[in-house]
């Protein structure tokens, strides 16, 4: 591999870039006209103008995108997250064009990216999977049969969903009969299918993931769990590795399963397992994430693997240099996503230029962004400006190494969600580790101003 087209933008584009340095592998940076300036863009040996600022028109336009390929002569494809790393069909055409695309196979991302058909892969294979529904429920008469079955409360789910849309929560006969008919339109509107599927909702759950890499020679190790229970809309705010609530049975289990899972789908390159755990300790299969996740650098800090770094060679054929017996746990760590948003204002966006910008540094601490000062924050996309990544001997010094990062932390402009997160980490409820996804809702002081 010599040279790699980075099909995407921001942090995570410049991450790829500075990881295929490393390894002496020449980078294209594709960017909109919106991004002329980004950090990618620079940093990158070479870029390409690929449309005007709507995503659509530029990081989601394959054609565009493949035409860079082809014209710079890379011979690799990374999507990072995001836009078009778990579209299938680019995976396909890549593929097609004799360009390698870092990542799985298109048919593990079909497969893995229709939550109905990943159940039922994953029920067959042995993983724990939530009860629910046997596949997609067509009708408004289907889905009070399964309501007998599933029982309430219950959640329906888009069956191409993600990011938290397209999901309504029923609690009796008659909230099912209102929301089933919003929730195929919404699932309808937001990805073009409107298929939807029924799973038993729990009401304090905790949301535990399992990293996860796989060569082509059929090797697939985990590296153990991130907890990313603290959440807004069921968009993750805090990252954390190892979890306070999984012990080294459950770890192992969990672990077990998702290698298990990922082994059936004949799986490639790096992916995530996401679990619900439950207050019991038992854990459901909820969905894979079959690309690098925006959390991936706590397990980096904890286990000293460069998880882009292998994605990379294993595109390039090489067999993972690592056994299960090889990854340790070492310390805690936790990420903070710091963006563009204010949180008193129901996180309203808050997009524009960044006329100051000090970032924290020290022992054990990690900032991974694209922005700088003088920078203009675009207003067409996620509004997420950096990562902040602390790494300590355990979760208590963690917290406290984080809480002065985000002290130190000076974005001069826009609105961000770092005095949001500071004051999570020094409530009593988090440093406590006695907390679930409901963690905001719990806590709605924590949104005041």
């Amino acid at each position: 591999m010599k040279k790699v087209l980075i099909a995407n933008r921001g942090e995570i584009a410049l991450r790829v870039i500075r990881a295929c340095k490393e390894l002496g592998i020449r980078t294209v940076a594709v960017h909109s006209t919106a991004d002329n300036d980004s950090l990618h863009v620079k940093l990158a040996d070479e870029d390409v103008c690929i449309g005007p600022p709507q995503g659509k028109k530029s990081y989601l336009d394959m054609r565009q995108i493949l035409s860079a390929a082809v014209l710079t002569n890379a011979d690799a494809i990374h999507p990072g997250y995001g836009f078009l790393s778990e579209n299938p069909r680019f995976a396909e055409l890549v593929g097609k064009s004799g360009i390698k695309f870092i990542g799985p196979s298109s048919e593990a991302i079909s497969r893995m990216g229709d939550k109905s058909q990943a159940k039922d892969a994953m029920k067959a294979a042995g993983v724990p999977t939530i009860p629910g529904s046997d596949g997609p429920v067509a009708t408004i008469d289907e889905a009070r049969e399964w309501a007998k079955v599933v029982g309430f409360p219950m959640i329906i789910k888009a069956v191409s969903g993600g990011g938290g849309r397209g999901m309504r929560v029923v609690r009796d006969l008659k909230e099912l009969e209102s929301q089933f008919p919003v929730a195929t339109s919404e699932a309808l509107s937001c990805f073009g299918d409107g298929r939807v599927y029924m799973e038993r909702y729990f009401e304090r759950p905790r949301h535990v993931e399992i990293q996860l890499l796989a060569d082509s020679k059929g090797n697939v190790l985990h590296l153990g769990e991130r907890d990313c229970s603290v959440q807004r809309r069921h968009q993750k705010l805090v990252e954390e590795s190892p979890s306070p609530a999984v012990d080294d049975k459950i770890r192992q289990a969990m672990g077990k399963a998702a290698v298990k899972g990922a082994k059936s789908v004949g799986y490639e390159n790096a992916g995530t397992m996401e679990f619900l755990l439950d207050e019991d300790g038992s854990f459901y299969f909820m969905e894979m994430n079959t690309r690098i996740q925006v959390e991936h650098p706590v397990t980096e800090m904890v286990t000293g693997v460069d998880l882009i770094r292998q994605q990379l060679l294993v595109a390039m054929g090489e067999e993972l240099a690592y056994k299960q017996s090889d990854i340790k746990v070492r310390g805690h760590a936790i990420e903070c996503r710091i963006n563009a948003e204010d949180p008193t204002q129901g996180f309203r966006p808050c997009p524009g230029p960044i006329k100051g910008l000090h970032v924290p540094g020290g022992m054990g601490v990690r900032w991974d962004s694209h922005i700088y000062s003088g920078y203009s924050i675009p207003p067409f996309y996620d509004s997420m400006i950096g990562k902040l990544i602390v790494h300590a001997p355990d979760r208590t010094q963690a917290i406290d190494r984080m809480v002065r990062c985000l002290d130190e932390l000076h974005v001069d402009g826009p609105a961000t969600t770092a005095r949001l997160q500071r004051k999570i980490l020094n409530s009593p409820g988090f440093r406590s580790g006695n907390f679930n996804t409901k963690f905001l809702e719990i806590h709605p002081e924590l949104l005041e101003a």
